[in-house]
């Protein structure tokens, strides 16, 4: 049966492909001790092996990818060019095998805290140096997701912080504080000079408001019987 070869020329050998369920990690981790032990008898030491089951496995290694990794011509052994090439890609496949099974690192994924585009405000840089001090082994990230939810009912984060109230199903809220709304004009425009303005003022130009994950709609300046609805408030959400 016959294997497909790689293409020649730079991005290829010309030799036959290589199956990579040919090779297993203790290929990788025998290959890995000799090029660091530079012997095999203290590389079968650091292995708990037999000196010929590591010299074993290391041919086979060399034999399932088609080239020469050790030059075995002096007591002390050395890697081939190809031996030092593979040394680096062999280490970062033994390195990320040892990673995914570290519980430990498990433990310890970042609480990522979803917010649109104003973040914390003030608050955000305190907030972060809190954290730190106080949950030293759980990172705190901030994602910023653009949605009237910060990716909270999608997934993407596991807590968020979203301005005015949210009706979502699963979803569990607290009200941390309230803040003023606020109105950008330009610096030389007739309301420039204003301490506070209502809806009702910005009626004879043009409005830009953010329909995403802001909280100013239309219905914010009709009026209403009864005493005024209360301020938004930014509003932590887990689900």
């Amino acid at each position: 049966m016959s294997r497909p070869e790689d293409p020649p020329g730079p991005g290829g050998t010309g030799r036959p492909a290589i199956p990579s369920r040919a090779v297993e990690l203790r290929h990788l981790r025998a290959f890995l001790a000799v090029a660091d032990e530079g012997n095999v008898t203290r590389a079968a030491a650091h292995l708990g092996l037999t000196q010929p089951a590591v010299s074993r496995t290391l041919a086979a290694l060399e034999r399932h990818l088609g080239l020469r990794l050790v030059d075995r011509s002096t007591h002390h052994l050395a890697l081939t060019p190809e031996g030092v090439a593979f040394r680096d890609k062999a280490a970062a496949a033994v390195a990320a095998f040892d990673e995914a099974l570290d519980t430990g690192r498990l433990r310890h994924w970042p609480l990522r805290l979803g917010h649109a585009w104003s973040a914390f405000g003030p608050y955000t840089t305190p907030l972060l140096r809190s954290w730190q001090e106080r949950y030293p082994a759980t990172p705190l990230e901030l994602l910023r997701i653009d949605d009237r939810t910060a990716g909270l009912t999608r997934g993407e984060v596991d807590a968020a912080l979203l301005r005015g109230p949210v009706e979502a199903p699963g979803l569990v809220t607290e009200v941390l504080f309230t803040e003023a709304r606020v109105a950008a004009v330009t610096a030389d425009g007739p309301l420039a000079s204003r301490t506070s303005l209502r809806l009702a003022d910005l009626a004879d130009g043009p409005v830009v408001v953010n329909t995403v994950s802001g909280t100013t709609t239309p219905s914010c300046g009709r009026r209403t019987p009864g005493p005024p609805p209360p301020s938004p408030s930014p509003t932590p959400t887990t689900g």
